[in-house]
Order: C-alpha cells, then structure tokens, then sequence
C-alpha cells in the first residue's frame, strides 16, 4: 500500500511550511493511487478481501492527515477536524460491532466514494491554497472560510461539499447496520 507510506512523508513536508508544492504531490500521488489500486485490483481480478477492508483505512488515514495538516495550517477550521474525525471513529466503531456480532461487512457505498473524492480533491487544493475565488459575503466568520467577503480557495467547496455526504454517508451506513444487526437477531432467534 503506497498510499500509506506517502501519507507520513506528506504530512513532515507539509507541516514543515517550506514546499507546499512538494506536499501537494505527495498528497496528490496517495490519492491517485487509491483510483490505480482499485481499477489494477479490478481489471486483473487480484480484488481481495483483505484489500477491501484496509483499502478504507487507509483513506480515513490520508483523509486524517489531510484536514489535520490543514487545520494546523490554518486553512480549514476546527468543526470541520471534528466533524470529519468523529463521523470516522464512530463508523469504526460501528464496524466493530458488527464484526464483534459476525454480522458481515458493510461494502462501501457509490456516495461514500463520492465522498472520500471530494475531500481527497478539495484537500489537495487546499494545499496549494490556489486559485482564489471571491467570499460570498453572507456571514463573517473564521469558522466558515468562503461564507465571509475574505476570498478562499475553490477548494474548500470541494470540502464542505465532502462534509455534506460524510455526514449523509455517517446515516446510510448506520442504516445499513442496523438492518444488519436485525438479521443477525432474527437469525438466532430462528435457531
């Protein structure tokens, strides 16, 4: 898994403030290399069980490296660290339980992929802090950059639109679970 090992490399070079330029490449290669692995896996049948379960961790560790690194570069604010790292330690956890249950494993959703490529694509711009576009000018507020009359990067639209499915991803996959728990019940209440 490249992606893993680029995602430590980017966050040192990013943090370091000296090559935001080195840092977007390095954060933009772990990215496309999710796209490579999944189409390789695909097209030569390699698809493994075992690559469908870490290839999802792995994106919530870049995803992580990526808004805390901007969150600590003062590019994106707080509520959205939070939101991001919160909705994916309770979909952890809800994994859990249904492996702790034997209830199977939820696959990913289209919009869940949607998802992690827009964050992917919105934090990657963000690096670059590039090219600015004018603030709406409807709220003035630090904790909503783009929303105030400060110009923003075009980017942070591909994250709040990221925002938006991860919190309605957080609700499908909790569906989903929940009706896997049921057959679970129903099952051993059968036997």
């Amino acid at each position: 898994m490249v992606r893993l090992l680029l995602v430590p490399f980017f966050f040192m070079v990013f943090l370091t403030g000296e090559n935001d330029v080195v840092a977007f490449v390095l954060f933009a290669l772990a990215a496309s290399t999710d796209w490579l692995d999944g189409q390789i896996a695909r097209r030569t049948g390699t698809v493994t069980e075992i690559g469908k379960a870490i290839d999802p961790i792995v994106d919530r560790a870049l995803i992580a490296s990526g808004v805390l690194g901007l969150y600590l570069e003062d590019r994106v604010p707080l509520w959205i660290l939070l939101l991001l790292v919160c909705r994916d330690l309770y979909l952890l956890g809800g994994a859990s339980y249904l492996a702790r249950h034997r209830a199977g494993r939820i696959d990913v959703v289209y919009i869940g992929k949607a998802t992690t490529m827009l964050l992917l694509a919105g934090f990657s711009g963000l690096i670059l802090n590039w090219p600015l576009v004018p603030g709406l000018g409807v709220i003035e507020s630090p904790a909503l950059p783009g929303w105030g009359s400060e110009p923003v990067a075009i980017w942070m639209w591909f994250v709040y639109a990221g925002v938006v499915t991860s919190v309605i991803t957080a609700v499908i996959y909790t569906q989903l679970g929940r009706a896997r728990m049921r057959a679970v019940r129903a099952k051993a209440v059968a036997q």
